[in-house]
């Protein structure tokens, strides 16, 4: 988001709505905070690049996954509005460059801490700690979850579960195979086996980029096995 910079403002009321911010911390990002904004699409960061700021969502959607050696991807978590990254949080503190990437899904604009900034903050406002250590520790446990699922849940559970959550009101999933392989930290083929078996037994019935949930109580059965 670097090259994406528009002015120098802080979204102020946004911080505000969050955490109770003492006269000093507010005064500094009224002053040297960042208002970024990136178009869907765009990549936020990619692994090997150093980290530069501390990133506040304030409208859209960023997906932020893990890519394998041999190009497969696992999205890792989302960030909505009020989110931080756990991983930029990680790099910041560590020194370290990115190891995931991030993708805007939708129009999305954020507020960017600059490293220095961060770096002073985080020694001086105790308000600001407890928002980056607040978050970052909720994100890991959302972190790990994903990660016991990806070692340890059967592909079927994993996969009907997801379903379900992305159902609308026509009981159908707008996603494609790979997008649903990208989701769950599989291969296309692993999920396309699946789906096949699946509406061969009556329960999805699968068009180009979308699929009808055709047995519901199936499903839940499904994803709700050990």
């Amino acid at each position: 988001m670097a090259g994406e910079i528009i002015s120098k403002q802080t979204g102020q009321q946004a911080w505000q709505n969050l955490c109770r911010l003492d006269p000093s911390t507010d005064k500094i990002l009224k002053t040297r905070a960042l208002q970024i904004k990136a178009p869907a699409g765009h990549v936020v960061f990619k692994p090997g690049v150093a980290c530069e700021n501390y990133l506040f969502i304030t409208t859209g959607s960023v997906r932020v996954e893990q890519l394998s050696e041999d190009g497969r991807e696992i999205v890792l978590y989302r960030l909505g509005a009020g989110d931080t990254c756990i991983i930029t949080t990680a790099c910041l503190l560590s020194g370290d460059a990115y190891t995931a990437q991030a993708i805007t899904e939708t129009d999305v604009t954020a507020m960017a801490v600059p490293k220095a900034v961060f770096n002073q903050l985080l020694a001086s406002s105790e308000a600001f700690r407890d928002l980056v250590f607040t978050t970052f520790g909720k994100r890991i446990t959302g972190l790990m979850t994903v990660i016991e699922a990806v070692a340890f849940q059967r592909i079927e559970k994993r996969l009907s579960k997801r379903l379900l959550e992305l159902t609308g009101p026509d009981h159908t999933v707008h996603r494609s195979h790979q997008q649903l392989a990208t989701e769950l930290g599989t291969a296309r083929e692993v999920i396309s086996r699946r789906l096949k078996a699946w509406e061969k037994s009556g329960w999805v019935k699968l068009e180009r980029g979308r699929i009808a949930l055709i047995n519901r109580d199936a499903l839940k059965t499904a994803s709700e096995k050990p």
